[in-house]
């Protein structure tokens, strides 16, 4: 297979390295070896996906509790190679996060961050901190507790139904207002840019690619807003290279930045002139409507 074939693939989305590829890219990847993948769960409340197998690696992103995973190879050092269902991101995690999957989700959390505790009072120590889109199989609800398939109790009030969408992602976005930026981070202990606008959209069932390029290659249609960006709507994404930003209303962006080192709403002259000042400008305006599952 020629080299120019082999590029149209994108590493951070498809299950193929050197030395092993996922079965189904076979004769479309080369590799000195196909395996099949097998289904795995999320079972830590968050997780994070490294691009190498090893603690120090960069945080490509982070999975949510109750997320699915195609496990393609698990190394000695107990890290797992595989993909994620939902964005299909590619990377490695730790074995100890990861389970047979279990009884499907029911429930997604709400809130930005909520506790499991082990029985009904909330005096009790809790066994987990849930971040805010993590899935759980709830079997009944009792006294304002939802109680999951393993038995720890959630307030109910931190949790809907997993296909109760919210409908204004602008407004979800706004609740991470103050939370430290991190790289490849997408809770409320700390998240990214793109980050932000994955949780926000997916909240709202959009379904949405993780990284910024492509966001900007994937979401909305192109949104014709003149050079004085006068015509900017609410929602409205703006991308610089590495960057993109969520239009709040008709002077100010919500975005996670690192110049703020946290989600800050900055007026759209002072984003526009500051990035600029750093060497980039505005690559897209990208206009989400409608949702989609």
């Amino acid at each position: 297979m020629n080299k120019k074939a082999m590029a149209a693939f994108d590493p951070r989305v498809t299950p193929a390295r050197a030395d092993l590829a996922a079965r189904e890219l076979a004769g479309r990847v080369t590799a000195a070896r196909y395996v099949d993948g097998c289904a795995y769960e999320i079972v830590a409340p968050q997780v994070p996906l490294r691009r190498e197998p090893s603690p120090d690696a960069p945080l490509a992103t982070e999975a949510l509790k109750g997320e699915r995973v195609t496990v393609y190879e698990t190394n000695v050092e107990g890290w797992i190679w595989g993909q994620l269902a939902a964005d299909r991101y590619v990377g490695w995690l730790p074995a100890s996060a990861l389970a047979l999957p279990g009884a499907a989700a029911t429930h997604k959390v709400t809130a930005l961050r909520t506790f499991a505790f082990p029985g009904p009072s909330i005096k009790r120590p809790p066994i987990e901190a849930l971040p805010f889109g993590a899935r759980l199989a709830i079997e009944f609800v009792k006294e304002r507790m939802a109680i999951t398939s393993s038995g720890a109790h959630v307030p109910a009030a931190h949790v809907a139904p997993i296909d109760a969408y919210e409908t204004d992602f602008v407004a979800v976005a706004e609740r991470f207002l103050g939370v430290p930026y991190l790289w490849g981070g997408k809770t409320a202990l700390g998240l990214d840019c793109s980050g932000l606008v994955q949780i926000a959209l997916s909240a709202c069932g959009i379904s949405c690619p993780r990284d910024s390029d492509m966001q900007e290659r994937a979401l909305g249609a192109p949104a014709s807003v003149g050079r004085d960006l006068s015509a900017l709507e609410r929602g409205d994404l703006v991308f610089w290279k590495g960057h993109v930003a969520i239009v709040r209303d008709d002077e100010n962006v919500l975005h996670a930045n690192a110049f703020h080192m946290a989600v800050a709403i900055e007026s759209i002259a002072a984003a526009v002139a500051r990035i600029r000042g750093a060497g980039s400008e505005i690559t897209a305006v990208r206009r989400v409507s409608g949702r989609s599952r």
